[in-house]
């Protein structure tokens, strides 16, 4: 089963930080959080594949401006494993997106649409959504 939340109306400025915490399912192939103003304008697609389009356990990132997608960003290291709760934290300013992985890994990602305001999160894939907290 494929879990899918969408938050519209909930403000996620800079300055703020966005907690999720997601359990990938046994059979987990890849999830995904965006973030953004819509799901054609995404600053931020986070992508965590186990097994998906001929990559394996890979980090994706990439981001949408009208409906455009622009330049994947690859990270090498995975933290995540299916089954088991990891927790990730995301605040960003207009130049980047700054995530703290499971493991205490920080990454970033260029904030490409350089707002900083955003009141789209949707969290989709094969993971459950176990907590979701924004300060």
């Amino acid at each position: 089963m494929t879990a899918k939340i969408i938050f519209e109306g909930i403000t996620f400025k800079m300055g703020q930080e966005l907690e999720i915490r997601v359990r990938p399912h046994d059979d987990c192939n890849r999830f995904m959080i965006d973030i953004g103003h819509d799901p054609e304008n995404l600053a931020m697609h986070f992508n965590p594949r186990f097994d998906y389009g001929g990559a394996e356990n890979i980090i994706v990132c990439n981001s949408m401006s009208g409906g455009s997608w622009g330049e994947e960003q690859h990270e090498g290291f995975f933290p995540f494993v299916r089954g088991e709760e990891g927790k990730l934290y995301v605040n960003f300013n207009s130049k980047q997106f700054y995530i703290k992985l499971p493991d205490g890994t920080m990454m970033n990602f260029p904030n490409r649409l350089g707002d900083v305001k955003y009141q789209f999160i949707k969290v989709h894939g094969g993971a459950e959504i176990v907590g979701f907290k924004l300060e």
